[in-house]
């Protein structure tokens, strides 16, 4: 509507030199102009998934033997079971795109499934997935997949880097970026709760689709509250034969229902009373059948 009122304007102006002068007798006073506010256009918000003017560091993974981001490429029951998972979490009526990856105790496979988990994601080509370490206590990430420690999140939270510096686009995919905790001396309570984390979490939901953090356990520190407080759901990880029972239940009862997505069971064996014992042979063998 702007450029037909100056489209408009401008015509007014041309057609009153012409019959104003022969008027001028009878002082016929201009009638005042309408004051207009011009709105100014809106910023563009970047589509969430899209890495806009970014340009962090590529590095490639060295995975490390104990705990190797899956070959997703080739058919097996685990990453079949990882490609199940993706598909649960994305077919969700909430759409929960910060998902936060803990578990009862320590050692239970909580950082294995995170990692896992924004692989298979990042194999969508339409969508960027960010992992990112947020257990600044036992911080393993780095190490199972062959990354510097810093700069990490505690460094863009101190005020030290900016984040395009701290983040990592993966060189063997290329949809998956991974932010690491960093180095830092002070307590992670102290990190977590201040404004700049909440500033942080909005911009990265800006930039990507899906954002998979690894916690500290359930309940064990202070850290685990505030991350979840920042994420849409949760998923727990229990581990048979290790995890204790009434750390389980009691984890399960810290967790708000609305924000349990659900709990993922690892290192199960096969059941030994499983009915269909050629089932993962006709889905995951090698062999060409005509």
């Amino acid at each position: 509507m702007s450029k037909i009122f100056e489209g408009l304007k401008s015509g007014n102006a041309e057609f009153a030199d012409v019959i104003l002068p022969s008027l001028e007798a009878q002082e016929i006073p201009k009638p005042a102009q309408e004051e207009r506010t011009v709105t100014p256009p809106s910023p563009v918000v970047p589509v969430p998934g899209q890495v806009v003017n970014f340009q962090p560091r590529t590095l490639p993974l060295r995975l490390s033997v104990t705990v190797p981001l899956l070959p997703f490429d080739k058919p097996s029951r685990i990453s079949e079971q990882y490609r199940i998972l993706r598909t649960k979490l994305v077919q969700l009526p909430h759409q929960p795109r910060v998902v936060a990856i803990s578990s009862p105790g320590p050692a239970d496979g909580k950082t294995v499934t995170a990692v896992n988990l924004a692989g298979a994601l990042a194999l969508k080509s339409d969508a960027n997935v960010l992992l990112l370490d947020a257990d600044f206590r036992r911080s393993t990430i780095h190490a199972k997949l062959g990354l510097p420690l810093a700069p990490g999140l505690s460094d863009v939270l101190l005020g030290k880097c900016a984040l395009e510096s701290a983040l990592i686009r993966t060189e063997q995919l290329e949809h998956l970026y991974i932010l690491t905790a960093g180095e830092t001396r002070i307590n992670p309570v102290e990190l977590l709760d201040s404004s700049r984390w909440e500033a942080v979490c909005a911009q990265l939901r800006q930039l990507f689709r899906y954002i998979i953090v690894d916690c500290p356990p359930v309940a064990a520190v202070a850290d685990y509250d505030l991350i979840q407080a920042a994420c849409d759901g949760v998923i727990l990880v229990a581990r048979p034969d290790h995890t204790k029972r009434e750390l389980c239940l009691g984890a399960l009862k810290c967790v708000p229902q609305s924000r349990l997505i659900g709990v993922v069971l690892n290192g199960v064996e096969d059941w030994f009373l499983k009915k269909d014992s050629h089932y993962d042979s006709y889905y995951y063998d090698d062999r060409t059948v005509d």
